[in-house]
């Protein structure tokens, strides 16, 4: 089944178009990342798949159901976090928390379990007891992401989870995702830091100016953008002279220096790249990482909506 289906998806404000004859699907146990800049029209996009908004033009179905007629359904099945989590601020993180279990219909039982389930997975241990208006911004995030999963929804629905929050906790956030996914839990995440969602999600929805540019998977839009091969290696050794050495191979048009690696950029129409491990045999260094990279969701975007140009 498919967890999400958009046809022909529109939102005006008066004259203003905020999304237009958006379609896309999202299959279940897909996390995918939806893309663009900020008023692109992701959070109306994901308004309206939570039923909080009502299209201009066109509709969508989350699991089957279609958003027009079955509201109070899709809104069981879904977990929609905002981009900034409404809080009472005199109530404890477990209170807090609890208040929401108990509207999802758990009982007495059932949401205490609930409620420390989820307290270990957001590490939220040492503000348990605190009162949510006491906590920093960031650490609202993960209880914000805490009260959208304490009725198990299938579908999650997340705009910008990880805003202000420090990188480690960004890194612990991303883990929990990972897992969530792991469980089998479909997830649309939008951010505007597409370093987030790398390593995350397995497709990609890029929205611009209000307008579908791509949807699929990223393996896909990789091949499609990437015409030079570009290969990571990281050697042993005397690592300026194998770069020159490098730059001296007639397959290859560049070498980059690269976070302490390098990056080989070969020339447009060569694939194959096992001229490498010959050099590194005949210089004398020792093969630590080699691997061919793909484009990152920043390439991605930039090259998709014409922002910049690049190998």
């Amino acid at each position: 089944m498919k967890a999400i289906e958009v046809i022909g998806l529109g939102k005006s404000y008066g004259a203003k178009r905020a999304l237009e004859a958006v379609s896309f699907d999202v299959e279940e146990g897909d996390a995918v990342a939806l893309i663009g800049v900020n008023g692109a029209g992701k959070t109306t996009l994901l308004r309206i798949l939570a039923t909080l908004l009502k299209p201009s033009t066109g509709f969508a179905r989350v699991m089957g159901m279609d958003g027009r007629f079955r509201a109070p359904a899709i809104r069981r099945a879904i977990g929609y976090m905002p981009d900034r989590v409404g809080m009472e601020e005199d109530l404890t993180v477990e209170e807090y928390l609890d208040f929401f279990a108990g509207i999802h219909g758990l009982g007495s039982a059932a949401r205490a379990g609930c409620v420390a389930g989820l307290v270990t997975l957001l590490g939220l241990e040492e503000v348990a007891g605190q009162p949510c208006g006491s906590l920093s911004r960031g650490m609202q995030q993960r209880v914000g992401l805490a009260r959208t999963l304490v009725h198990n929804p299938s579908v999650l629905l997340l705009d910008e989870p990880a805003a202000n929050l420090d990188p480690r906790a960004r890194i612990e956030i991303r883990e929990v995702l990972k897992e969530l996914r792991r469980m089998g839990k479909t997830v649309l995440i939008s951010s505007h830091i597409l370093m987030e969602l790398s390593g995350l999600c397995n497709k990609i929805v890029l929205i611009d100016r209000g307008r579908l540019v791509y949807a699929g998977t990223v393996a896909e839009v990789a091949g499609r953008l990437r015409t030079k091969k570009r290969i990571r290696v990281q050697v042993l050794g005397d690592a300026a002279r194998f770069r020159e050495a490098l730059k001296s191979e007639p397959a290859v048009e560049d070498v980059l220096d690269s976070e302490g690696a390098l990056t080989v950029v070969l020339r447009e129409g060569v694939e194959d790249y096992s001229f490498i491990v010959g050099r590194v045999v005949r210089e004398g260094v020792v093969l630590h990482a080699l691997r061919e990279e793909e484009p990152g969701l920043e390439e991605i975007f930039m090259r998709l909506t014409g922002r910049r140009e690049g190998p």
